[in-house]
């Protein structure tokens, strides 16, 4: 008997899920058969007439359906010369009951296959993460004796991966800047093209290239917008329509969630609530199949431990309902200066006239600077947030760190490089829960510290996202702790109606409308 150890297992388990996504085209053969190449045909423009500057009369042939598009302004028109071609608007008017849902049972088992490649993508980017983020802590140990040229080679080296990311994605694969989710919803709504196939290694690389070298960046936006595009191509692949393709497309995307933080109930819910905005069984049930397959092959590969540590039993008290409202209330005020902020550092980066390498590599030269004097400070955040949950920063120190890593992350994101803010903005709420945690007075002031850092972290991103029910079951499952629900509902309640009310636009939706205003500005 061979003995393997356990991080070769899951080496060769990488290998095996590959080969086999490879064998795909081989046993798609042997199930349908060759098919004729003569009536394949791909979308294509037969007439295309100017309407002023931006707007365009597009005849598109369609896969022999004929549709009429009025493209280039928000109320796009679509004329449809074969209704039953096209599933789009038919399927929101058609109210079709569960129980006759058709082609449910086979996209199910295909949404399963995404799942699996979805999670073996991400599992490996995980893995290459981890891999890096230890490399990064060992560094300034390793330089101790030389603490000059260990600073010199962190800043240098963080500069040269953000700058070689940054080139990456205007190179080859300008959709893979930042987070992606915006892209995704963009897809999904038909406001922009699918990615091409070229996104996925420019996303991976460039994203191992930018978090890697240290930039407070977050793996589950390039795993939601690799999983999005993997899972579309399968759906290209088994010949679906656009219906087919966008569930598909909707439920990879969640897989990537899942798989980021092996959190699958929070991936499907991030499907129905931020992606789709609506709840139908068919799209719940292929959701809940990618998220399924996904996290199958990142627990084979990680392990089955949750992403943080907490205590098993959390104090609770008659205040916990008032208090977790009066932290959701800070933190919706708290949501509108890091939206801002971020916007605000796009802008900027925007007007400069550097060109993206050169300021990508200025924000890794910085990031390498401060990894080498403080390695816990920098990075996606997981490292962080833990710590804040294990109550390792002091009261006094919570403002600073608190101050940098926002700091931190509002430059990363406008580096220009692959990377997304779900953990950057987790690791903030802990620190404002942990803040208010210590400021309320008891005998035990630790175990309300962390307590509201886990509050603190649901009702932050509620603000920031505005998806409370995805936020809710992300934090319970990366715990694997469900006490604080009620507590993190009502921080939620208060966050969100703090947000709305001071008219702060969810991240997402404030991203994919300024990349629309920066795509009509470009055509003018």
């Amino acid at each position: 008997m061979f003995d393997i150890s356990e991080e070769d297992g899951r080496a060769l388990l990488v290998l095996a899920t590959i080969l086999g996504a490879g064998a795909l085209p081989f046993l798609r053969r042997l199930a349908f058969g060759r098919r004729p190449r003569r009536g394949r045909r791909r979308n294509a423009a037969s007439v295309a007439l100017a309407l002023g500057r931006t707007r365009r009369l597009v005849l598109l042939d369609a896969a022999g359906a004929e549709r009429l598009l009025l493209l280039g302004d928000k109320t796009d028109v679509v004329l449809e010369a074969d209704v039953a071609a096209y599933a789009g608007p038919a399927e929101e008017i058609a109210e079709t009951k569960p129980s006759q849902l058709p082609g449910l049972f086979p996209l199910g088992l295909v949404s399963l296959l995404a799942g699996v490649a979805v999670g073996a993508l991400c599992g490996a980017f995980r893995l290459i993460l981890d891999a890096a983020e230890r490399l990064r802590a060992a560094l300034p140990g390793a330089f101790e004796g030389r603490p000059v040229l260990g600073f010199a080679t962190m800043a240098f080296g963080a500069a040269l991966a953000a700058a070689l990311a940054a080139w990456l994605v205007r190179r080859f694969a300008p959709a893979a800047v930042g987070s992606g989710i915006p892209h995704v919803e963009s897809v999904i709504d038909g406001q922009e093209p699918p990615a091409p196939p070229l996104l996925l290694p420019v996303k991976f690389v460039g994203g191992v290239l930018a978090i890697g070298a240290g930039l407070a960046l977050g793996r589950e936006g390039p795993s939601v917008q690799m999983g999005a595009t993997l899972a579309h191509r399968l759906g290209r692949f088994f010949r679906y329509d656009w219906s087919g393709q966008q569930s598909l497309l909707a439920a990879g995307a969640g897989a990537g969630l899942a798989a980021a933080f092996s959190a699958p109930l929070a991936g499907a819910a991030f499907v129905l609530e931020e992606l789709l905005r609506r709840f139908d069984m068919r799209h719940a049930t292929i959701a809940l199949g990618a998220s399924v397959g996904a996290i199958s092959v990142v627990r084979l590969m990680l392990g089955p431990a949750p992403e943080l540590t907490v205590a098993a039993h959390f104090p609770t008290g008659p205040l916990d309902v008032p208090l977790s409202l009066a932290l959701g209330a800070a933190m919706g005020f708290a949501s509108l200066a890091y939206n801002r902020a971020i916007l605000g550092a796009l802008d900027i980066a925007d007007r400069s006239a550097w060109p993206a390498e050169a300021k990508a590599a200025l924000v890794g030269a910085g990031v390498g600077a401060l990894g080498f004097l403080a390695p816990d400070l920098v990075g996606g955040g997981d490292v962080l947030t833990q710590r804040t949950l294990d109550g390792a920063f002091a009261f006094e120190v919570l403002p600073f760190v608190f101050a940098l890593r926002f700091a931190l992350g509002v430059v990363s994101y406008a580096a220009g490089t692959p990377g997304g803010l779900f953990a950057p903005l987790l690791a903030l709420g802990a620190e404002i829960g942990l803040f208010f945690g210590l400021l309320i007075p008891g005998e035990d002031a630790a175990a309300a510290g962390m307590k509201f850092a886990l509050v603190g972290m649901a009702a932050f991103f509620a603000a920031v996202v505005r998806a409370p029910l995805t936020g809710m079951i992300l934090i319970t499952e990366m715990t694997d702790n469900s006490q604080l629900l009620l507590p993190m509902l009502a921080a939620c309640f208060a966050a969100m109606s703090i947000a709305a009310a001071i008219r702060n636009e969810p991240i997402y939706d404030a991203l994919k409308d300024r990349s629309a205003r920066l795509a009509r500005r470009a055509e003018t």
